[in-house]
């Protein structure tokens, strides 16, 4: 009888230990929630989309897909997020500012962060190592690379020596970029001008200050507001002749002059064979949260050319992809 009873706790303990997504693979075809701080259109999903095809996941055949966007406006992802977890999605790919939301809704959901700014230093997760819990993914070290972006900035044109540092207050990786930002000015000889805005009818106001202020250049804090206002940032940038330094290679791309990080693309597709290893069964505390190994300084030399900059041989000696 004992023998017995040790059995069935045995089992118990072993039933108990069984993540949701193990039990709810029997049901049927995993159910992957997208949080997005963007619209349903966004370049991310559709990239994220396209990765899970190419692992072999068909919509609406092996997989289905959850989509919530919050279209810019940061204070719908909690209740996004909460939708997701009463959905009872498998798994939660979160983009961008959407991580925080994802991680206050749930401790039990496995949650891939597709990019953020620093996962450690915000407190989303214990370590990259070892993130534990619910959470694992990938960080673009928006903080860790500032002071690389401020340099290269300071450094690439004759009299860049105020600059004016744009960004939106209400979103979570802004502080701890910031900060890194204003110390390396200690070891650069520049000014900073911090600009604020924190809605798309600001982003006008925001270029006025940095004429009045008269800046040499501008960083843009290459976060969720940013990306879904490029295409305004980058008319008022040009509009201002104002030489600009963005996170992204899509800027740059799109027209302005330069940006210096990670490729995205790539970590979207990686995050994607996370979702992949956890449909799987692997514990999402059980993979590292991942940094870009490779790093890339994009120039627009067409708008370098129509801003009446002339690039030194030294930055394009450094460029990873030069635009013409």
């Amino acid at each position: 009888m004992q023998r017995r009873a040790f059995i069935l706790a045995g089992i118990a303990v072993t039933l108990a230990t069984v993540s949701p997504l193990t039990a709810q693979q029997v049901a049927g075809p995993p159910n992957v929630g997208i949080l997005n701080y963007a619209t349903d259109d966004d370049i991310r999903v559709r990239q994220f989309l396209a990765a899970l095809r190419a692992l072999g996941y068909v919509e609406g055949t092996n997989l289905t897909i959850t989509l919530r966007s919050a279209n810019g406006a940061l204070d719908r992802l909690p209740d996004l997020a909460a939708a997701l977890v009463a959905a009872k999605v498998h798994a939660i790919i979160a983009l961008g500012p959407a991580t925080w939301a994802a991680k206050r809704a749930t401790t039990s959901v496995p949650i891939v962060i597709a990019f953020s700014g620093d996962p450690v230093g915000d407190g989303v997760v214990q370590s990259l190592a070892k993130p534990g819990g619910n959470i694992t993914g990938f960080s673009y070290m928006s903080a860790d690379l500032a002071g690389k972006r401020l340099e290269l900035l300071s450094n690439a044109f004759a009299n860049t020596k105020k600059i004016g540092v744009l960004y939106n207050t209400r979103e979570p990786a802004t502080k701890r970029e910031l900060a890194a930002t204003e110390e390396a000015v200690r070891t650069l000889k520049v000014t900073l001008v911090p600009i604020v805005a924190q809605t798309p009818e600001e982003l006008d106001a925001a270029f006025q200050t940095a004429k009045a202020s008269m800046v040499d250049g501008l960083i843009v804090f290459t976060h969720g507001f940013a990306v879904l206002n490029r295409a305004r940032i980058l008319e008022l940038a040009a509009a201002h002749r104002l030489p600009t330094l963005y996170g992204w290679r899509d800027f740059v791309a799109e027209g302005d002059l330069m940006s210096y990080g990670p490729d995205i693309d790539v970590l979207v597709q990686q995050a994607a064979s996370y979702v992949d290893r956890i449909i799987k069964g692997t514990a999402p505390g059980d993979l590292p949260v991942q940094q870009p190994t490779h790093l890339r300084l994009v120039l627009n030399l067409k708008t370098a050319k129509a801003l009446g900059i002339t690039v030194p041989p030294t930055l394009l000696v450094l460029a990873d992809e030069v635009i013409q």
